[in-house]
């Protein structure tokens, strides 16, 4: 005869239940969270209070031995905490700042952002409306802006042209005129900061009447003509647009374009022309991406609306759905020469940031673009979010998930924060 056992408080009440297990021939009794702390006594349906004889020893409990145990004081209706359970609290680490910060797996400092700065060749600044507190800076402004930058620790600054419509062409040859805009803006920037680091974005895009970031032009499978952005075609002009950036004093060459071989191309480039201490920052993992928006406001940088011209960039940059591709597009990066790797966006792509991190040795780079800095300050101007302590969450999330550095155009507020409210000190 098969026994039925009972989870019993002292009288006796039935509170939960255990069956006879066929498979293993054991008695089983379940001794559940509604029961947490109270005296409990294991009664056989068939054999009484006294205990199955046929119940191992270490769950057999009689009623005077549950007499004996003396249950703690509790509230009516509400179960005692079991210390047992509770010899970690991980609360302990939580207690104060001085743990807090000792704990801390994660830092953000100065250091690890870089600082976007849109630049026109004429002489006003000229505000951003997608982009609050933004703004297209002349040379001289932009000089101010990377004194105060790095007044407060941040380092490194990276130029986004804005190229007058006259100077544009589908070929894109301003952007190796080594009297343009941006090797001007290098040559001042190292006069007056030689201790900065100056980036530039390596791509055809501000310099397109296409608005796209390679030469459009057409091909022919078969019988069919296609128009399609030219790769090998781009590549080249990628690589003149390099040895001008270098020529002028750039530190890192950041090429945006996802043109296939253009990381070893330019590699090459620059080695042979006696330019082997210039880095090159790929953007390896650029996503087709509806967050960039404001930033092509800023310098009318958009696809052209013309017949024949692609209407987005989606047969170049990746698509959002695909992670393991960015893989593929880091061992080639890795492979050509990059020394760092980037990820664009940031916040949406987290997952992309840990991926990249776990399989590479190289720094992780990752560009917190137009359209987040635009959702947390409109935010911010509606009273919604705090500006100040998100800015500094998402950009701690970033180093988090495995970003050695970040491009943020809240660079300099942020580096400004961190030194003021947090007690991190100037370098």
């Amino acid at each position: 005869m098969w026994c039925l056992l009972f989870l019993v408080t002292e009288s006796c009440k039935p509170s939960v239940g255990g069956k006879y297990n066929k498979g293993s021939r054991l008695h089983k009794a379940w001794y559940g969270s509604p029961l947490l702390g109270r005296r409990q006594v294991v009664v056989c349906k068939r054999h009484g209070k006294g205990g199955c004889p046929e119940l191992s020893s270490g769950y057999r409990m009689t009623v005077e031995q549950a007499k004996n145990s003396q249950p703690k004081k509790q509230t009516p209706g509400i179960p005692p905490i079991d210390d047992s359970l509770l010899s970690s609290r991980p609360r302990r680490n939580r207690k104060t700042e001085a743990i807090r910060s000792l704990v801390r797996e994660t830092i953000l400092l100065p250091q690890h952002l870089v600082y976007p700065i849109f630049i026109h060749a004429d002489s006003y600044v000229k505000p951003i409306s997608s982009m609050p507190d933004c703004h297209v800076h002349s040379i001289p402004s932009l000089l101010e802006q990377v004194e105060l930058a790095h007044q407060w620790g941040v380092q490194n600054v990276i130029l986004f042209p804005k190229i007058d419509a006259s100077l544009k062409s589908n070929t894109a040859d301003e952007c190796y005129n080594p009297n343009g805009l941006v090797p001007r803006a290098i040559h001042e920037i190292k006069r007056k900061f030689p201790q900065v680091m100056v980036w530039t974005d390596i791509a055809l895009d501000p310099y397109s009447s296409m608005g796209h970031d390679g030469i459009v032009g057409d091909i022919v499978q078969g019988n069919q003509k296609q128009t399609v952005i030219l790769n090998d075609e781009t590549v080249e002009q990628l690589c003149r647009q390099a040895l001008c950036h270098a020529a002028a004093g750039a530190d890192v060459v950041a090429p945006s374009d996802m043109m296939d071989g253009r990381v070893g191309a330019i590699r090459r480039s620059l080695d042979a022309h006696g330019y082997s201490y210039v880095s090159i920052c790929s953007y390896t993992a650029k996503y087709a991406s509806s967050f960039y928006g404001p930033f092509r406001d800023a310098l009318e940088s958009a696809p052209a609306d013309m017949p024949g011209v692609p209407k987005d960039k989606k047969t170049y940059q990746m698509d959002p759905g695909n992670a393991w591709e960015a893989c593929r597009e880091m061992e080639l990066d890795e492979h050509e020469g990059a020394d760092m790797l980037m990820v664009k966006p940031g916040l949406p792509y987290l997952d992309i940031i840990r991926l990249m991190r776990e399989h590479t040795t190289l720094p992780i780079v990752v560009y917190q673009v137009s359209g987040e800095y635009a959702m947390i300050k409109a935010a911010a101007q509606q009273g919604w979010l705090d500006e100040k302590q998100c800015v500094l969450e998402s950009l701690l999330c970033f180093r988090r998930a495995g970003a050695n550095a970040i491009l943020t155009y809240f660079a300099k507020d942020a580096a400004k924060w961190l030194v003021e409210e947090q007690g991190i000190a100037r370098k």
